[in-house]
């Protein structure tokens, strides 16, 4: 990962397009991600998604370690470091290779001359790291969530709020939405189950498959061929709620990028469906 690509740069500009500018990563990844490797790919999108889920706790660690946070035009090094913890506390990458790695993004980022700073605070966070997470455990960075919103949900739910928080932070699983014009669900399980992929269905939605374990979709029977999309169990049911029917007209709005559109034609291939929506980059995809 020379040759001037750093994935760990990559990923704190990401991040600091999310948190600086309000945009999305679901349209900010896609151009980040392009003629990388589907490892790489798949690297990327952890870090950032990762580091955002785990913000709080990321931040509190940070302030115990530098007298002052960066700020301005260094502020992307700020998120740099966010990266560098998030590795060090989440992932399998072994510790050197997240130290070289993270490092070698402040050259990337154009600001070689803090490579020592960056390099010290994340030896620093190695040395007090278990210090450090049982003080994190008594304070409220541990809910993972921004104060005003923990605040928000205690008010609402003074007796559950804790389980809310916790349901929150739960990794969402990886469903998919088999194209019933390909197959029905339960021959794309068959398929499944000799890819040596497993998986099971949902109770409810006709189309919905949870896999047991996440995988590169380059793995799925027919991912390429349209037989099977990645979709939120939750977004599948509107349109089994929906029941659309051929011949119908039906108005999508806020319809980008088509995920409920293409699987209302899906269930009615004969409907008239208008998907709308407001943002042209998303309209794209």
């Amino acid at each position: 990962m020379k040759n001037n690509y750093n994935l760990r740069s990559h990923a704190a500009k990401a991040i600091g397009q999310v948190l600086d500018q309000g945009q999305s990563l679901s349209t900010i990844l896609p151009a980040l991600q392009k003629n990388i490797s589907d490892k790489d790919r798949a690297l990327l999108q952890e870090l950032c998604f990762g580091t955002l889920r785990v913000l709080p706790q990321l931040e509190w660690c940070i302030q115990q370690l530098m007298a002052k946070p960066m700020t301005g035009k260094q502020r992307t090094l700020h998120y740099l470091l966010m990266v560098g913890l998030y590795q060090l506390l989440y992932t399998r990458i072994p510790p050197h290779a997240v130290l070289a790695e993270t490092v070698e993004g402040a050259v990337a980022l154009k600001r070689p001359q803090l490579k020592g700073l960056i390099n010290g605070v994340l030896r620093q966070f190695q040395r007090q790291k278990e210090e450090l997470l049982q003080r994190a455990a008594n304070n409220e960075s541990r809910y993972l969530h921004p104060g005003w919103l923990l605040k928000r949900i205690k008010q609402a739910y003074p007796a559950n709020w804790e389980q809310i928080v916790d349901a929150n932070n739960q990794k969402p699983p990886m469903w998919l939405r088999v194209n019933r014009l390909h197959h029905e669900r339960a021959a794309y399980l068959q398929l499944l189950q000799e890819a040596g992929i497993a998986a099971e269905p949902h109770r409810e939605y006709r189309d919905a498959i949870r896999l047991l374990a996440p995988c590169a979709v380059t793995d799925l029977p027919g991912f390429s061929d349209g037989w099977v999309t990645v979709q939120d169990a939750s977004a599948q049911g509107c349109v089994d709620l929906l029941d659309p029917q051929d011949g119908e007209q039906i108005l999508d709005l806020c319809a980008a990028p088509g995920g409920k559109t293409t699987h209302i034609l899906e269930a009615a291939p004969k409907a008239q469906v208008m998907a709308v929506d407001i943002d042209e980059q998303r309209l794209a995809r």
